[in-house]
């Protein structure tokens, strides 16, 4: 537990400075006269790294541990906050995702440091407890960088840049490596093997969860990617009141994660919560654009994180179970790679759906949430795992 505290408090420094910058992005964007596609591709550039460099990482750290994975990929992200914080162009934007991408390739990292260090009958809650430290990060960064935008526009990325850096000192210190140092290291399936038998073999246990997280991440950012840009057009939030929103949002995330994810799962067990998540992601997403006033708004999205919260957590821990022991952190990778897929695609096409009608996004989103609902239910219920450790 003392292992995922410390997991916890590393996930949430590093995601509340994602979060002090990721909303301010599009408006920024926005400053240099950058039409919404732009603006799509300034942001999927993070995804495309991310795709690349997720299962790099999760190799690397299979052969040389999840701790020095996760200090270098802190050492990046710091690099593209600083960057961040001194673009004066669209094309300092585009080189900023491009480097934070690479860094936030080490998720995967993440979530086999928990299945490394918990037992396999409570990884979804253990899941949970990591998520809800990034939901922290999501609830309270954006509220920093609205405040911190109104002194000047590069205080939001020197300030996430500097989180990141007391992060990689409070890491380097506090946080051990989960990995036995000696153990038997069997031959691993190369990366391209392993992308390929999810693509060619999509009934497979491990392919199919791989397939549900990629395609529930397509709706869930292609929403994300459009949110700021959305309430500018309809409701007239800006940049230095967008952060109550995002808050709003983590909060929710973080109450969930953090305290019913757990008794969901050990109530109604992994699949059954999986498949409530996608239902009620799917109506989130379908019902956001329909209330004309801010606070219908509200209620509407709490669906959202609601949904991602019962749906990805355990999706992840059913993969980690289903994987082979040797190669969780490659397989971790190699779902966060489909899931960069999704992060590539989502904002290309949701903001170019906006420029025709500002509900497109969401709509579309909801139909293909609940293509997700059904593979959810076309999952095998896990087998028992309380003698499992």
């Amino acid at each position: 537990m003392k292992r995922i505290s410390v997991l916890m408090a590393t996930a949430f420094v590093d995601m509340m400075g994602f979060a002090i910058v990721m909303p301010l992005l599009p408006l920024y964007a926005r400053r240099f006269d950058a039409p919404y596609w732009v603006i799509g591709v300034v942001i999927a550039v993070f995804a495309v790294m991310q795709l690349i460099s997720a299962p790099l990482w999760g190799r690397f750290s299979d052969r040389f541990g999840r701790r020095p994975a996760i200090l270098l990929g802190l050492c990046v992200s710091a690099v593209a906050f600083t960057m961040f914080a001194f673009a004066d162009s669209i094309l300092g934007l585009l080189a900023t995702r491009l480097v934070q991408g690479i860094g936030a390739g080490t998720t995967g990292v993440l979530q086999a440091y928990v299945a490394d260090s918990s037992a396999p009958k409570d990884r979804a809650k253990a899941i949970g407890w990591l998520t809800a430290g990034t939901s922290a990060g999501v609830m309270i960064g954006p509220v920093i960088g609205s405040f911190a935008v109104a002194f000047g526009t590069e205080y939001p990325g020197l300030i996430a840049a500097g989180l990141c850096l007391a992060n990689i000192m409070f890491a380097w210190r506090l946080l051990p490596e989960s990995l036995p140092e000696a153990r038997e290291r069997p031959r691993r399936q190369p990366i391209r093997q392993a992308i390929w038998l999810v693509i060619t073999e999509p009934k497979r246990d491990v392919s199919r969860l791989v397939w549900i997280y990629a395609v529930g991440m397509l709706g869930f950012m292609s929403m994300t990617s459009v949110m700021a840009l959305y309430l500018e057009s309809a409701f007239g939030i800006t940049g230095t009141t967008i952060g109550p929103f995002f808050a709003w949002v983590g909060f929710i995330s973080l109450l969930m994660r953090a305290i019913v994810l757990g008794r969901a799962v050990d109530r109604f067990g992994e699949t059954n919560v999986m498949r409530t998540g996608a239902v009620s992601l799917g109506l989130g997403l379908l019902l956001i654009p329909i209330p004309t006033f801010i606070w219908g708004f509200v209620a509407v999205i709490t669906l959202v994180p609601i949904g991602t919260a019962l749906l990805f957590p355990c999706n992840t821990a059913m993969v980690s179970h289903r994987a082979p022991e040797h190669e969780v952190g490659q397989t971790l990778g190699v779902q966060q790679s489909f899931g960069g897929m999704a992060r590539v695609i989502a904002p290309l096409w949701a903001t170019a759906a906006l420029e025709i009608n500002l509900a497109l996004p969401f709509f579309f989103s909801a139909l293909v949430v609940a293509f997700v609902t059904m593979l959810a239910f076309s999952v095998k219920q896990e087998v028992a795992l309380s003698e499992a450790a």
